[in-house]
């Protein structure tokens, strides 16, 4: 069996982070490891509080998990101090890990910086170089690239930007005001776009976590990039179209929506 490696925070109401990227590792047929940066407490309507991970004690998660069951892919999700990044690039450097799929969750769906400027200068620095690609959405993509991001134009060329800096591929999401549900995949061959249709739900937490978890997936079984951007675009559609509808706020998505199993039918009445 393949495996891929989380590196990510807990979202304590299943929707995003650690527990989005393991169901959707999981419906990949991927056995899959986790390495906590932090515990949030938070449910569909908002984040109460966050408890991080100190460097310490996520050196030795990673180094428990690369010692023993080494990863094909791994997906780093929000990381938010300069410390954890370091830890992470360097025992990525130092396992040479492969497959590595880099959600840059720096910038909120509001447009609101999620991480402190330190720790963005180290994400820069540290961690991107290591990639082989990025899964920035709009906001991110315009930090990242030094360009207002307006049409489609605006999103290959700052995807191109950012992929020439860091030497990986980069997918720029749509959404965010810009090409709804289309993405633009660039990488040093040239550019794609990958068509998708907007599916009219309020329940979207933890898209991005699992978009850039089913790509880790599918890089671990093989598949190359082009193919695990297809298939995971394709994924995240129908978790959505399963219009699971749970919780108060932007509710979480079916990640089961596919999974057929003797142990997983309707109870008995």
């Amino acid at each position: 069996m393949k495996t891929a490696l989380t590196i990510a925070g807990s979202d304590s109401s299943g929707g995003a982070g650690i527990q989005a990227d393991i169901k959707t590792m999981t419906a990949h047929g991927v056995y899959a490891m986790s390495a906590v940066t932090a515990l949030t407490a938070q449910n569909t309507t908002g984040v109460k509080s966050i408890q991080e991970s100190a460097p310490s004690f996520l050196a030795d998660q990673l180094d428990c998990v690369f010692t023993d069951i080494f990863p094909d892919a791994v997906k780093i999700g929000m990381v938010s101090s300069a410390g954890l990044i370091a830890v992470i690039a360097e025992k990525l450097r130092q396992y040479g890990a492969k497959h590595i799929v880099v959600d840059p969750v720096m910038v909120a769906t509001s447009g609101s910086r999620l991480i402190s400027v330190d720790a963005v200068d180290a994400l820069r620095e540290q961690l991107l170089p290591l990639a082989d690609i990025l899964t920035p959405n709009i906001p991110e993509a315009e930090l990242l690239s030094g360009r207002k991001i307006a049409d489609a134009g605006d999103m290959e060329a700052a995807a191109q930007a950012i992929g020439e800096r860091y030497g990986c591929a980069v997918l720029c999401k749509g959404g965010h005001r810009v090409n709804d549900a289309d993405d633009f995949l660039w990488r040093s061959s040239g550019g794609k776009w990958f068509r998708g249709r907007r599916i009219d739900t309020q329940n979207t937490h933890g898209t991005g976590c699992t978009l850039s978890s089913a790509i880790a997936s599918n890089l671990a079984k093989g598949y190359p990039l082009d193919a695990a951007v297809e298939w995971a675009k394709a994924y995240l559609s129908g978790a959505l179209n399963a219009m699971l509808d749970l919780g108060r706020g932007s509710g979480p998505m079916n990640h089961m929506f596919d999974l057929r199993s003797t142990y997983c039918g309707e109870a008995e009445q």
